[in-house]
């Protein structure tokens, strides 16, 4: 830790000697991210980079308020139950796309055919899985219809996000997006950065700032070092040991779970005695204290924060166990195995370290880990590839949904993007629980889901991380619940 200290600060040493504050317009800021986006196309990849952009250029049916709750967006109200599987959507009035296409019911329509299409091959299918059909009533009115009752549509509603019918299908598209929030695209310089300006005919009105830049840089140091030489107002994934350092540190209880992922299916994961070994031998306390300096908390061996719909209080983490674990091993004829670890470096705050520590943990209890970390448009191919799946798979789950559906859809459930079991009980239970409206019936399925899961070990669950943000002093900005980085929420001094 002493010698990462000593790095970052000499690091800060040259940056105030080799970049220039410059002279920033009070109403222009520069955001650094840490990974760049893979497309932004907003309904193709399940990516972060793109997600920190789009959230400005787009917009969703529902939307948020700062502390989570469900507020309308692009309607003109919440949208209405017409029967057990029909949503009646009534839209804004007189939306425009910023290329001047309208928003209106044929865009609706048209976006969530889009996005359900098996053939468009939506790394976020799973997310609107119970949705099949979108109808046009009139001008401003859809009826959106689901294969069975659906008890969070309208949580489905904030996260899939309206493109231009016919703009979208420009080669252009994934490049230059085209959407109807508050600011529009401008350019993107690959390798380099994206500018976006205000949209000045912006529908919700006028937001302060002009122009943002999205700088992408990878590395946490460097982050750091251009937030203290002035080049960035904010920085995502600020290390913890800085918090005291910056001019101000932002942290939120997020939404973030990292977790490893097991292949239960082939290799040495395929025996439970392993997977249950894995998570034995990772001390996930350490990891929270030593990496994290307390910004994170023990994951409760679940996909789930307490505060999300399905959380099983009855759950708790597998303890710090080396020598149960070695016993395990022994046990299941797998000491000495190899495993390979698939993960990233810069997209989530201390990925890479924590990939290695796992990896130091499981070589503790005699296992040979081999360590594989990708650029991040390369591992999101091995984290969605069903065909050739790794021993285990680092990945940071957000959960914006904050209901079991989102992440057991998408990691838990046999044929999920993320997952790499073949249960079919556990996909029966999730199946059930979707399309249950009775509120204590659809948390007993997710309870049993996720004591199923915990007792298979299909994954090892390690934390519930803070979101952490370096902020300079002259921006006014309090953070999210949902971690989006709404650019139109925030001000200078």
């Amino acid at each position: 830790m002493k010698t990462v200290r000593r790095i970052v600060w000499i690091s800060l040493i040259l940056a105030a000697v080799m970049l220039s504050a410059g002279s920033v317009g009070a109403q222009e800021i520069t955001i650094a991210l840490g990974s760049e986006p893979t497309t932004l196309d907003p309904q193709l990849r399940e990516d972060g980079g793109e997600r920190a952009v789009n959230d400005n250029v787009y917009e969703t049916l529902m939307a948020r308020t700062p502390d989570g709750s469900l507020k309308p967006g692009l309607v003109a109200s919440e949208p209405k139950l017409v029967d057990p599987k029909t949503w009646e959507v009534k839209l804004r009035s007189g939306i425009k796309f910023h290329n001047g296409e309208p928003f209106n019911a044929d865009a609706v329509v048209y976006s969530v055919k889009r996005i359900i299409d098996k053939k468009f091959n939506s790394e976020q299918i799973s997310f609107f899985s119970t949705i099949v059909d979108a109808k046009k009533v009139d001008d401003l009115t859809v009826q959106i219809i689901t294969d069975g009752p659906d008890p969070i549509l309208l949580s489905r509603l904030y996260w899939m996000k309206m493109v231009p019918p016919d703009y979208s299908k420009d080669a252009k598209f994934a490049e230059a997006p085209i959407g109807t929030g508050p600011y529009k695209f401008v350019r993107w310089n690959r390798g380099q950065n994206l500018m976006l300006e205000v949209n000045t005919a912006y529908w919700g009105g006028v937001p302060p700032m002009k122009k943002v830049t999205y700088r992408f840089v990878s590395d946490a140091g460097t982050r750091l070092a251009g937030l203290m030489a002035g080049e960035f107002d904010i920085i995502t994934n600020l290390l913890p040991e800085f918090t005291k350092k910056v001019p101000q540190a932002i942290h939120i209880l997020g939404l973030e779970h990292p977790i490893i992922i097991l292949n239960a299916d082939a290799g040495p994961t395929k025996d439970t005695r392993v997977r249950k070994a894995l998570n034995l031998a990772v001390d996930k306390k350490a990891l929270a204290e030593g990496l994290f300096e307390g910004f994170a908390q023990v994951a409760q061996g679940q996909l789930l924060s307490p505060s999300f719909f399905g959380f099983n209080k009855d759950v708790g983490p597998y303890p710090y166990d080396p020598e149960k674990a070695k016993a395990l091993l022994k046990e299941a004829g797998a000491a000495g195995a190899s495993i390979e670890i698939i993960g990233t470096a810069g997209r989530w705050l201390k990925d890479r370290e924590m990939v290695e520590a796992v990896a130091g943990y499981w070589e503790a209890v005699g296992l040979k880990p081999k360590v594989r970390i990708f650029e991040f448009n390369e591992y999101l191919n091995r984290l969605f590839d069903r065909k050739t799946r790794a021993d285990a798979i680092f990945v940071v789950s957000s959960n914006e949904l904050m209901d079991a559906d989102k992440s057991f859809s998408a990691y838990y459930k046999a044929g999920g993007i993320g997952s790499s079991n073949s249960d079919k009980d556990l996909a029966g239970l999730i199946d059930s629980a979707r399309t249950e409206t009775d509120p204590a019936k659809r948390a007993a399925l997710y309870n049993k889901a996720v004591k199923h899961t915990f007792d298979q070990a299909y994954f090892v669950w390690l934390l519930n991380i803070e979101d952490v943000y370096g902020v300079s002093k002259r921006l006014n900005w309090p953070g999210r619940v949902d971690a989006k980085m709404l650019v139109s929420e925030m001000r200078t001094k």
